[in-house]
């Protein structure tokens, strides 16, 4: 579970609900202006963020200040049933394709296309997708911390642990639940705002964007053929959940820019968020 710095965005974002084909979701959209030293600048181009499972926009928080001050338009988004974005009970409006189609929507409705788009983790699996169904409204497609297939066999158990438990108990003895198998340092850091973030996600996103991650098959050739779009491998040094050398092996495959962020594990947008901003703005002032 990504843990943001804050839930407080920066001044130069602005939350709201971004109406869209499919339905409204929930964004921070930070842009160039006035954030952080005044200045106003033309806008280089446009990223839509997309976070992982278990997560929301605010795990892109911390990247949005230092991306709209290098003259970039930042959009990130609670995906359906995701915190602030709602969502029905139904498991089969969490499917993957669904999931994707409302990516192309966000993307046409934020009207910047095409946008430079941004997946951590799962996100990461349904950017790949929302490529795969049309390449056209994206200007570039990074993966963070997201592999080519199924997470790995110790994070499949962990997954199916949750999904066990979200079928016979509701989400805030879930909560408790996770908390007491936690390490100390990390349940103690866990406060109200996140156990809010975590009563507010839909039961049925999760059980089916859970299954997901531990049937994804490998999709890389498809993407390699998808069109000539670039791609971007970004990860910390560290990752339990796709091993490092995979995602190393997955961009060679992709003939994708690489980026590995020095003391960050599986969320380098919370764990190193200055380097993992420059790598993301150096990697789209080349496109």
């Amino acid at each position: 579970m990504s843990r943001p710095p804050t839930f407080r965005p920066p001044a130069c974002a602005r939350a709201y609900g971004l109406r869209t084909s499919r339905g409204e979701f929930a964004v921070l959209d930070a842009g160039p202006g006035p954030c952080p030293d005044g200045d106003v600048r033309d806008r280089k181009g446009t990223a839509l963020l997309l976070p992982g499972y278990t997560g929301s926009k605010e795990d892109f928080i911390a990247l949005l200040e230092p991306i709209a001050a290098a003259g970039f338009r930042a959009v990130a988004v609670d995906g359906r049933g995701q915190y602030e974005t709602g969502g029905p009970d139904d498991e089969s409006a969490y499917a993957q394709t669904e999931l994707a189609r409302d990516v192309l929507a966000q993307a046409e409705a934020i009207g910047d296309a095409p946008v430079h788009l941004v997946g951590h983790s799962l996100g990461g699996q349904i950017a790949r997708a929302a490529v795969l169904l049309d390449v056209r409204p994206f200007r570039t497609l990074t993966l963070m911390s997201s592999g080519p297939a199924r997470i790995a066999p110790a994070q499949q158990h962990k997954v199916k642990l949750l999904n066990d438990a979200l079928a016979v108990m509701d989400m805030s003895e879930v909560w408790e639940a996770m908390r007491a198998l936690d390490p100390p340092e990390e349940a103690s850091t866990d406060g109200e705002e996140m156990r809010q973030r975590w009563l507010r996600h839909r039961p049925a996103q999760l059980r089916a964007t859970g299954r997901q991650l531990t049937v994804e098959p490998d999709r890389v050739d498809e993407l390699a053929a998808a069109g000539p779009l670039p791609v971007h491998v970004l990860s910390g040094e560290r990752d339990d959940t796709w091993p490092v050398p995979l995602l190393d092996e997955m961009a060679a495959r992709l003939g994708a820019f690489r980026t590995v962020i020095e003391g960050a594990e599986h969320s380098p947008n919370t764990d190193r968020p200055a380097p993992t901003a420059e790598a993301l703005v150096d990697f789209w002032s080349r496109h």
